[in-house]
C-alpha cells in the first residue's frame, strides 16, 4: 500500500502534472527552453567517453536515425535545427516532392542518436560540469542505503 502512495506523490508542489498544462507549456515554449527540449542521447562510445548521457542537437554535429523509416546505419551532418517545429534536417536525409524538387526530412532529435560533437568552449564546459555532476553521484554508490549512514541520520 505505501509503495502505491509513494508513487502517486508528487515531488515537487509547484510543477503541476496535468497533462492539458504540460501540452500547453511544451507547444509554447521559447526558443531557449526549446534548445534543451529538443536534445538527443548520446552514441554508447560518447556516453562511456564523458560520462553524460544525452545534449542538446545543434547544427554540425553527426548523428545517425534509429527510429521511423529513414533508420539505418549511415551517419548524417546535421544542416538544420528548427525550434519552431521541433525538428532537425540531416544530410542526406530527403524525399522528392512532386514537381521533382528534393527538399529535407524533419526528424525529431529523439528518434536520432548523435555520433559526433561539435566541439567548442561553451559544450567543453556543459559537458565537464554535467560529468562532474553524474560522478558525484555515482561516488556515492548510487543511492545505496548503509548502516553507516543510517547510523548518521539518527545521531
Amino acid at each position: 500500500l505505501d509503495s502505491l502512495l509513494l508513487e502517486k506523490m508528487k515531488l515537487n508542489k509547484h510543477v503541476s502534472s496535468d497533462r492539458s498544462k504540460s501540452r500547453k507549456r511544451h507547444f509554447s515554449a521559447p526558443s531557449h527552453i526549446r534548445r534543451r527540449l529538443m536534445s538527443a542521447p548520446l552514441s554508447k562510445e560518447l556516453r562511456t567517453k564523458y560520462g553524460v548521457r544525452s545534449m542538446p542537437i545543434r547544427k554540425d554535429d553527426e548523428v545517425q536515425v534509429v527510429r521511423g523509416h529513414f533508420k539505418g546505419q549511415q551517419v548524417g551532418k546535421i544542416v538544420q535545427c528548427y525550434r519552431k517545429k521541433f525538428r532537425v534536417y540531416i544530410e542526406r536525409i530527403q524525399r522528392e516532392k512532386a514537381n521533382g524538387a528534393t527538399v529535407n526530412v524533419g526528424i525529431h532529435p529523439s528518434k536520432v542518436v548523435i555520433v559526433k560533437l561539435k566541439m567548442d568552449k561553451d559544450r567543453k564546459n556543459i559537458l565537464d560540469r554535467r560529468a562532474k555532476g553524474r560522478a558525484e553521484v555515482l561516488g556515492k554508490d548510487k543511492g545505496k542505503y548503509t548502516e553507516e549512514s543510517a547510523a548518521m541520520e539518527t545521531s
